[in-house]
Order: C-alpha cells, then sequence, then structure tokens
C-alpha cells in the first residue's frame, strides 16, 4: 500500500492497514521513544501507547506536511506527557557538576565520534539535560516550543541545552 491508500484504510479501522503502518513505522518511533527514555520496556510501553492515539487521532490529520513528521509528533508528545507524569522533568540536578566549559581539542573530538557512540553518551545525560537536546537539536524544535511543552521559560531551555552540550563535550573528549 502506498501511503494514501494506508491512511485511508487506517481512517476505516482496517486492521491490516494498521499493522502496515504500524510495522511501516514502529522501529523508527522506537528510536524516539528510547532517546527520551532511557529504559526499553518504558520505551516500547510509550511506543505502544503513542500508536494507539495515533490510531485514534488520525482522522485530524490533514494530509499537509510530512505523516511520518505527524506520528513523531504524536510519539514525542506521548513521551513528554510520560515525563512529566513522573515529575523526572522537575528532578533538581547538581548543576554544579555541569558547568564545565568546553576547550576547543573537545570541539573537535566531537566531529570524531560515531553516531552511534554519541547517542549512547546522550543517553547518559540527567533527564531533563537529554530532553531539551533531543527536542531541540533531534526533533527541531526552537526554544520557545520547547518551553511551551516542559512549562518552562525559554532561558531555562537554553541553559540546558548548553549544559547538555557541555557535558556531551566533556564525555567525548574524555573518550578521545
Amino acid at each position: 500500500m502506498n501511503e494514501l491508500q494506508l491512511i485511508d484504510g487506517c481512517r476505516k479501522g482496517d486492521r491490516v492497514a494498521q499493522k502496515e503502518l504500524y510495522d511501516r513505522y514502529a522501529r523508527k518511533m522506537m528510536g524516539v521513544c528510547y532517546r527520551y527514555v532511557n529504559d526499553k520496556e518504558t520505551a516500547a510501553d510509550l511506543l505502544q501507547d503513542g500508536f494507539v492515539n495515533v490510531f485514534t487521532a488520525i482522522n485530524s490529520y490533514s494530509g499537509e506536511g510530512s505523516f511520518e513528521g505527524w506520528i513523531r509528533r504524536i510519539i514525542v508528545n506521548k513521551a513528554l506527557e510520560y515525563l512529566r507524569k513522573s515529575d523526572v522533568l522537575r528532578e533538581s540536578t547538581e548543576l554544579d557538576n555541569f558547568t564545565e566549559s568546553a576547550s576547543s581539542s573537545e570541539n573537535s573530538a566531537l566531529a570524531d565520534i560515531a553516531a552511534a557512540d554519541l547517542m549512547k553518551i546522550i543517553q547518559e545525560l540527567p533527564t531533563v539535560f537529554r530532553t531539551v537536546f533531543n527536542l531541540f537539536a533531534i526533533e527541531g524544535y526552537s526554544h520557545k516550543e520547547i518551553a511551551e511543552m516542559l512549562k518552562i521559560t525559554e532561558s531555562t531551555s537554553r541553559s540546558h541545552l548548553t549544559r547538555a552540550r557541555q557535558v556531551l563535550q566533556r564525555k567525548v573528549s574524555e573518550m578521545y
């Protein structure tokens, strides 16, 4: 099925279309879930709940923009909802541990790291730093959008991103 047939089938409640849609996008969306929660079981639960939301809300997809992007937004929102409910984003973090500045040699080390290694380091970030980093650097949200989603100020979003980058640079330079 092409994408339009798939969407139409899902709108009609066709189980074959729903399974194909799930099979087509589940792997990518699992990666999205796992970037926000550092636990495969929780990520799998979020993926399932996210796809329930996709199938429930599929009639609201207007056909404008990327369908995959529309699904991704639902999955990201599901992950953020989980983080808000579990109050992980409000954890107080010892920010003194994350305020080291990066040297130019640390910046050059970032260019040499493999994507898989970088994703592993990102998973080790404190949850709030990882969440802001993912939303900004990977999902492409603005600080204004992040602030609205996480119920923080734009300056707090910028601060968390800066600290996340500093931690990443430090860890990368330690590896290389």
